[in-house]
C-alpha cells in the first residue's frame, strides 16, 4: 500500500491507493509520526484502496481509537463500494464517520464543537498496538 499525506487547515489528509492487508503497518507509523508532530485530526482516503482484509480494518480502528485517545478523530471519505461493504458487514460502518468528499470531510472538524476548540496535541503519540 502507498500512502500520500498532506495537511489542509491543519488536518492531515491520508491518501491511501492499492490493497490494504495484514503486514502494512505503514498506516499505523504514519499515524504516530502526524500526532508527533501535532497533528491528531485525520482524514483518510479511501478511494485508491481496491482490497482491504481484516489487518486492514485493524490498522483503521487502531487509529480510531488512538485519534480519540489524543483528543482528536480519526474520519474516512470516498469510501470504495467493496470497503463500504466490508465497514457495513463488520458494523464498523456505526463506529466511522464518512464523507463524500475531502470539502465536506475538512469541514465536519469544524462543525463538531469537541473538535473545533481542541487543540492537537504534540505530545500525544499514537499507540504502537502491534504489539
Amino acid at each position: 500500500m502507498q500512502i500520500q499525506t498532506r495537511i489542509v487547515d491543519d488536518i492531515a489528509v491520508m491518501e491511501l491507493f492499492g490493497q490494504f492487508v495484514a503486514g502494512d503497518a505503514s498506516l499505523s507509523d504514519r499515524l504516530r509520526s502526524l500526532a508527533r508532530e501535532g497533528h491528531t485530526r485525520v482524514v483518510i482516503d479511501l478511494a485508491g484502496v481496491n482490497y482491504m482484509d481484516s489487518s486492514g480494518l485493524g490498522e483503521l480502528i487502531a487509529g480510531y481509537i488512538a485519534s480519540k485517545e489524543a483528543g482528536g478523530a480519526l474520519k474516512l471519505m470516498r469510501v470504495t463500494r467493496r470497503v463500504q461493504v466490508l465497514l457495513t458487514v463488520t458494523n464498523l460502518i456505526t463506529i466511522f464517520e464518512t464523507f463524500p468528499d475531502e470539502a465536506t470531510a475538512v469541514a465536519s472538524f469544524s462543525t463538531d464543537p469537541v473538535l473545533a476548540s481542541s487543540e492537537p496535541t504534540p505530545s500525544s503519540p499514537w499507540p504502537d498496538l502491534r504489539t
